[in-house]
């Protein structure tokens, strides 16, 4: 069975890193695509595990090759998903989680139609702003212009497969590891299978 495409948006601070290191845990068969960047790393990530990060001038020479399947400037920093990556990894049969905004998955269920496409909301803007502030890795400026990207990038929601409200965190990785199960026990993706092992022929 090949792998599907989850793709989680969400304004930062929604709760998608917390949902994603979770369901690491808890789905078997799962990988995860890890894409590159040309911003700095920060304190605790690492090269390779958070992101593959390379220099600018790297980043845009994978642009002239067309080795992107989406691609966006953020903040003044490159973030890009390889074709390489997903395709090893569906290709084995993993379903794969892909963390990036709303122009990023608009242009990777135009490449991958079968993808799945999961915005994650937090309880309301006031929270998500103190969440934020929590977090102590943003000066208040940054936290600013992240809280006027939220409000523009929620309205995309709606286009969306799924729709999570993170206000109890727990209960929001059970409903995303629901719909990623539920989604394996499809017809579409189990018809291999059923005619080996039943001789059932599907139209």
């Amino acid at each position: 069975m090949e792998g599907r495409i989850f793709v989680i948006s969400g304004p930062s601070g929604a709760g998608k890193t917390s949902i994603i290191e979770a369901l690491k845990g808890r789905v078997k068969g799962l990988g995860y695509s890890i894409s590159h960047t040309s911003r700095t790393p920060r304190r605790t990530e690492q090269n390779g595990v958070d992101y593959h990060f390379v220099t600018r001038e790297s980043f845009l020479s994978m642009i002239e090759a067309k080795a992107f399947v989406e691609w966006a400037e953020v903040y003044g920093n490159f973030y890009g998903t390889s074709f390489s990556n997903l395709n090893e990894q569906i290709s084995k049969g993993l379903d794969v989680l892909l963390d990036i905004d709303s122009q990023g998955a608009d242009n990777i269920r135009r490449k991958f139609a079968s993808s799945i496409l999961v915005y994650v909301l937090p309880p309301s803007l006031e929270k998500l702003e103190k969440r934020l502030s929590k977090r102590d890795t943003d000066d208040e400026s940054t936290i600013m212009r992240r809280m006027e990207t939220a409000v523009r990038e929620i309205n995309n929601c709606k286009w969306y497969d799924y729709i999570i409200i993170n206000e109890d965190l727990e209960s929001a990785i059970e409903e995303f590891k629901t719909i990623m199960l539920s989604d394996r026990c499809r017809t579409n993706r189990n018809e291999h299978r059923i005619k080996e092992i039943f001789g059932i022929t599907f139209p």
